[in-house]
C-alpha cells in the first residue's frame, strides 16, 4: 500500500523520500527475540540483520511498479557534520533526478552508539525533510491522527504546543517513539517552514489524499517564515 501509494506520486512528477524504520524489527525473528530488545548491542546486531530484508522488500515492491529503490543510512553525526552534511544532500537530489529512484532512508542502527542516535525515525524525518527542502512531511502511524479527549481526530493544529495535552504515551513492543516523538519531529519541521501531516498509513491512498489537499489526518502548519539559508552551516 505505501509503495503504490508513493508510485502514484512519483508517476505524477512528485519528488518522494521515504524515512522507514523497520530493520531491527524484522532482524528480530532471525536472532530469536519476540519483542524489541533493550540493549544497544542486541539492537545493532538485529538492525545488521534486518536490513537488508527490509530493503529487499521495498525492492521488490516497488519493482512492480517500473521503480528502484537507493538505501541511504545515517546517523546524527552525518547530519551534524558541514560536509557530511552537504554530501547527504547532494546524493539526495542525484537520486531524486533519476526520476524513476525512491531513496529509502534509516537510521544507521548497526553502527550508531546510544548519545548520537536520533533515538527514533520520527525525529529523522524531520532531519530529512529539512535537508531534502521538502515541501511537505507526512508521518504515518496507526491512528488517524492527532485525536482529542473523546478519542475525535483533530484536522489541524496551528501551534504544536497545543497538541502536547492530547498526548497518550503509547508505543509498540516492536517500535520506539510514539505521538511524543512525532510531535517534537512536527516542531522541528514546521519551524523549518515544512508543514507536517501526522495521519493513518493503513487507510488506501492515504498519501495521494494528502498531497492533493485533503484533510485528512492532523495537519501542522508552518511555525515560521522560511530562512534564507535553509540548512545551518555545520563545523
Amino acid at each position: 500500500r505505501l509503495t503504490a501509494d508513493v508510485a502514484q506520486l512519483v508517476r505524477g512528477g512528485c519528488e518522494c523520500i521515504i524515512v522507514s524504520s523497520g530493520a531491527v524489527a524484522a532482524g528480530m525473528r532471525v536472532v530469536g527475540l519476540k519483542e524489541r530488545p533493550l540493549d544497544l548491542t542486541t539492537g545493532q546486531a538485529c538492525a545488521a540483520v534486518g536490513q537488508s530484508k527490509m530493503m529487499h522488500l521495498y525492492a521488490s515492491m516497488f519493482a512492480r511498479h517500473q521503480l528502484n529503490v537507493a538505501q541511504l543510512l545515517l546517523t546524527h553525526s552525518d547530519l551534524d557534520s558541514r560536509t557530511r552534511h552537504q554530501n547527504a544532500k547532494n546524493t539526495l537530489r542525484r537520486l531524486l533526478e533519476c526520476k524513476n529512484v525512491v531513496p529509502v532512508i534509516n537510521e544507521n542502527d548497526s553502527v550508531a552508539v546510544e548519545e548520537l542516535r536520533f533515538g527514533d525515525n520520527d525525529r529523522l524525518s524531520a532531519e530529512v525533510a529539512v535537508l531534502a527542502e521538502a515541501e511537505l512531511l507526512i508521518m504515518l502511524t496507526s491512528v488517524d491522527g492527532l485525536m482529542d479527549h473523546a478519542g475525535k481526530r483533530i484536522p489541524m493544529i496551528a501551534d504544536v504546543a497545543d497538541a502536547a495535552r492530547f498526548v497518550r504515551t503509547e508505543k509498540s513492543r516492536f517500535s520506539v517513539g510514539g505521538m511524543v516523538s512525532k510531535l517534537d519531529a512536527v516542531k522541528l519541521a514546521t519551524a523549518a517552514g515544512i508543514p507536517t501531516v501526522i495521519a493513518n498509513g493503513r487507510r488506501a491512498g492515504i498519501i495521494p489524499r494528502i498531497a492533493a489537499g485533503e484533510r485528512v489526518g492532523t495537519l501542522f502548519p508552518v511555525q515560521a517564515q522560511k530562512p534564507d539559508a535553509r540548512f545551518e552551516r555545520r563545523e
